[in-house]
């Protein structure tokens, strides 16, 4: 008779997670370092219990549970995917605040544990306390809202059910094509319930990650396009980072000469300086990748799924003949823009595909443009990092202060705002962990929270969070948790009194940055920007706020005040928070189209011009 070990099914939960492993490339670590959460009533007598028997299994306090999932997903991404954080909160409000996180987590394919509580599986109590009711069944919960943005989703409503749940929640979590949010839902009764599990259940499991090649006749066929070609472009995603192929791309760049231009994902694929690195594509991205986009006859996109931001709306490959071809783990990505699909890992496959390109080289008129402009590129952002503006700052000064003064092994870390557009472009990643943009979700409030995920998965290296007015006030309370568990970050606070991205965006649509500034109304309604000499900006202090979270805290107005104080943050002890303000208006140029239509009939003169400019762009959207 097999032997059993009598569990609580939240008990036999934590004591699977605990014997969890990952192996690629012969590598084998645990998949899950801790769980991060906030107790109540629907989780506090089952989770929790089971967390305090279990201390091995480390237990993280956190402020927000949206945050707590920002800070599992930026975790992950910092591991490569190869190691996760588990998130549980209550029922009710407590759940329902981590479906923005796993939103963010399955939108930029990042594995994150969810266990929120649930209604009561025995029903006879119900309601309870913060149980959403329906007339129609009893088989509903506020916990159904996880499932468009989960990759697996299931309640438990039996203890013998993790049996089967939990191993294909791990085939999801550890699959590099299908990684995402998955949430288990845990009734807060059946948490608590006993049964006899098979001891057998408690045995290391160890979850092999492949590294798959691309069918040999897809190889072959993209092989012999990239050889004809005049014009090729790569097209550097996350999945070159996730998949460690930066080395191997960067073989395949030197031995053929195709440059590249980089994903907000897969940014730091290739060092800044690489003379064939022409920095950020797309609707934030750099002349120089947009130019040698536009007229590309073979686009070779790496680990990317092809946002609009990426493709400029589907307008940055003019060639009527271009080609594409895709690598990447997941098949529905390698088919987009009816591409040559090569369905595999970015390593692997670029590992096949260079010795079928050996004896090959661009053109060499395409690979001297691609080098110029390469370098007029680096000379455009030094000019943007050099200026000095006044009485305030610029975004980019700032920037490039710290892109200046930064560890070289550092990261900085950012996710909304006009900040991702001026990072894509201006930022000079030393390696790829440099540069961590959530941009998938582009989620305000990641920023503090994703800092403190990054320093917790590389705690040797410093971690910089540039940070706007708008996003600080949205979620700033991980702070206080960096404090508690002594992760030291920096915070660049920068504070442009509203939305500055929307403001930009607003006034680009004929709608004069209406609704988009931290300012008291005039005359009974907000402003828009045409009245910004007649304003008054709300009497906020930020860095007072950040003080008073536990934060050690610095106030610059100027360039050189700013750069004494980021060498100063470098030296304290505790997350520190520099607050700067910089000017409003003043913008790094944007070199890409961006599809965000405008109203077709207005009385107002300047939004009927921009009708008329957006329907010029909308005109040059690819249909295929």
């Amino acid at each position: 008779m097999s032997q059993t070990v009598r569990l609580t099914m939240a008990q036999a939960l934590i004591k699977f997670l605990k014997h969890q492993y990952v192996e690629r490339d012969g590598q084998v670590q645990p998949f899950f370092a801790g769980c991060f959460g906030i107790f109540g009533h629907g989780n506090i007598a089952g989770i929790a219990q089971a967390l305090q028997q279990n201390l091995d299994f480390r237990y993280y306090q956190a402020r927000n549970e949206q945050a707590m999932v920002h800070t599992a997903a930026a975790f992950a991404r910092m591991k490569n995917r190869l190691q996760a954080l588990v998130c549980t909160s209550s029922i009710g409000p407590g759940a329902t605040n981590m479906v923005t996180g796993a939103a963010a987590a399955t939108i930029n394919r990042l594995p994150v544990l969810l266990l929120p509580g649930d209604l009561f599986a025995r029903r006879n109590v119900a309601p309870v306390l913060q149980q959403l009711e329906s007339e129609h069944t009893q088989d509903l919960s506020v916990n159904d809202c996880f499932k468009p943005v989960s990759r697996y989703w299931d309640r438990i409503n039996r203890p013998d059910q993790l049996l089967t749940s939990l191993p294909e929640a791990m085939r999801v979590l550890t699959s590099p094509a299908e990684t995402g949010a998955v949430t288990l839902a845990l009734p807060q009764d059946v948490q608590t319930e006993a049964m006899d599990y098979p001891a057998h259940f408690f045995r290391d499991w160890i979850w092999h990650i492949p590294r798959n090649r691309p069918d040999a006749a897809a190889l072959r066929r993209a092989a012999e396009v990239i050889r004809r070609s005049q014009k090729p472009l790569i097209i550097a995603g996350g999945g070159v980072i996730y998949a460690e192929a930066t080395e191997v791309l960067r073989r395949l760049v030197d031995a053929t000469g195709i440059p590249v231009g980089e994903t907000m994902a897969g940014k730091g694929s290739l060092p800044y300086d690489h003379p064939l690195n022409l920095g950020a594509i797309g609707v934030t991205g750099t002349f120089a990748a947009n130019m040698v986009a536009h007229d590309a006859d073979v686009v070779i996109g790496i680990g990317t799924r092809y946002t609009d931001f990426t493709t400029m709306s589907k307008t940055a490959f003019q060639n009527p003949e271009v080609v594409f071809v895709n690598l990447n783990v997941a098949e529905f990505d390698a088919h987009k823009h009816s591409a040559i699909p090569l369905v595999g890992d970015a390593r692997a496959a670029l590992e096949e595909l260079l010795p079928m390109l050996e004896g090959w080289r661009v053109p060499a008129e395409h690979e001297a443009r691609a080098r110029q402009l390469h370098d007029e590129w680096e000379a455009e952002v030094q000019r943007i990092y050099d200026v000095r503006l006044t009485p305030l700052p610029s975004q980019g000064e700032i920037i490039g202060a710290v892109n200046a003064w930064c560890d070289p092994e550092g990261v900085i870390v950012n996710a909304a705002g006009s900040l991702p557009g001026d990072l894509h472009k201006l930022w000079r990643a030393r390696h790829p962990k440099q540069y961590h943009l959530e941009y998938g979700y582009s989620t305000m409030g990641y920023e503090i929270a994703g800092g403190l995920g990054v320093k917790m998965a590389a705690p040797e290296r410093e971690v910089t969070v540039f940070i706007g007015d708008g996003s600080y006030l949205m979620m700033a309370q991980e702070i206080v948790t960096s404090i508690q568990e002594g992760y030291k970050l920096i915070v660049v606070l920068v504070d442009n009194h509203g939305f500055k991205s929307i403001g930009s965006l607003s006034r680009s649509l004929g709608q004069e940055g209406f609704g988009t500034r931290y300012v008291y109304p005039v005359n009974g309604r907000l402003p828009g920007d045409e009245l910004q000499d007649d304003v008054e900006t709300l009497p906020v202090d930020l860095a007072a706020n950040a003080r008073s979270l536990g934060a050690a805290v610095f106030k610059a107005r100027t360039y050189d005040e700013f750069v004494e104080a980021y060498r100063a943050a470098k030296h304290t002890e505790v997350t520190t928070v520099i607050y700067v303000e910089v000017d409003r208006y003043h913008a790094v140029p944007g070199y890409g189209w961006w599809d965000v239509p405008v109203a077709e009939v207005s009385e107002m003169p300047q939004v009927q011009a921009a009708r008329q400019a957006w329907e010029l762009g909308r005109a040059k959207e690819r249909l295929l």
